[in-house]
């Protein structure tokens, strides 16, 4: 049952593609990133109906002009195009194959599933086996952007979709209303890889640009002129540039307010895990990752897994 996993849903070159009428857009998982996509679609016109384990989440979509419903199932049986953003995979295989609640217990034939969750590809690839089956139509389609984008409605969507009609309906439904861009991956699963891929990027390059700080640090440099410095060199990146770690840098970035908001350290390690464990099954070697991963464990195990990742520079400085 869905009850029983504990967790808090926290996460246009095409036509516009328009539900049938008296349908809905459902939307399941209204975590911090979820709740303002959600809202985003309700602000574009749409009709939406949510479903959260959470009733605090749930009033905030209702004031916003959502319905409320009291399953996945209900979500589904109401919708044309039903919308998952959910902590991790089992969450996600729950939420459509528990037979009494979930979303493949009700969906209506042909409509259309976008699962915006970060998970791993192979689970992905199984959801859309199961949509196919129930002649549904089935897209991953996690995202970039964090929890601002989410509330700006500007975030990035890759997208693994089976073709091109099936992403076109998937960019129709996201762009505008919640993102600025959707790019098609490849097949089911590929809008998952790529995520894993990106991710796993990110987490390395935060963790060498926050040890570069703590050197610069250390020998004297002053944090500012040293992210000058990076920035108008070859070291610059998107760390760098936008979300410096090392504290009084930058402004309105999660190292200026103790490290709250933003992307969580345990939601890094996550991804990392997700990424370590694809080359594992790819049999592709991921030393930079795994140390990554080990590192970002480490600062988790302190204590900060609630913090934003660019915490991995108090790793550094021995806090």
């Amino acid at each position: 049952m869905i009850r029983s996993l504990r967790f808090r849903f926290a996460m246009p070159s095409v036509a516009r593609f328009s539900t049938a009428a008296g349908k809905s857009t459902g939307f399941i998982g209204l975590g911090n990133m979820g709740a303002s996509m959600a809202i985003n679609l309700v602000k574009s016109g749409r009709k939406v109906v949510v479903y959260d384990i959470n009733q605090a989440a749930l009033a905030k979509l209702k004031d916003a002009g959502a319905s409320v419903a009291s399953t996945p199932a209900e979500v589904a049986a109401q919708s044309e195009v039903v919308i998952t953003m959910l902590p991790a995979s089992p969450h996600v295989l729950d939420v459509f194959r528990n037979p009494k609640t979930g979303i493949l217990s009700t969906a209506n034939k042909g409509a259309l599933m976008i699962d915006c969750s970060t998970i791993d590809p192979q689970s992905a690839r199984a959801v859309g086996e199961d949509c196919r089956n129930k002649g549904l139509v089935f897209c991953d389609a996690p995202v970039s952007g964090g929890t601002a984008g989410a509330a700006a409605g500007t975030l990035t969507f890759m997208v693994g979709a089976e073709d091109a009609a099936s992403m076109a309906k998937t960019e129709a439904v996201l762009v505008p209303a919640a993102g600025k861009k959707a790019i098609h991956c490849g097949g089911i699963g590929s809008g998952q890889a790529a995520k894993l891929c990106n991710n796993l990027l990110l987490g390395i390059s935060m963790a060498g640009l926050a040890e570069a700080m703590r050197l610069g640090e250390k020998l004297g440099v002053d944090p500012k002129v040293l992210g000058g410095v990076i920035n108008s060199s070859s070291g610059k990146c998107w760390s760098s540039e936008v979300y410096n770690p090392c504290p009084g840098v930058l402004e309105n970035v999660p190292a200026g307010r103790g490290y709250s908001g933003g992307f969580a350290t345990d939601l890094m390690l996550k991804d990392l895990s997700l990424a370590t464990a694809a080359a594992r099954d790819a049999k592709t070697p991921l030393p930079l990752g795994g140390l990554a991963q080990q590192l970002y464990a480490l600062n988790s195990a302190q204590g900060n897994g609630s913090l934003d990742f660019s915490a991995i520079y108090q790793l550094f400085k021995g806090k």
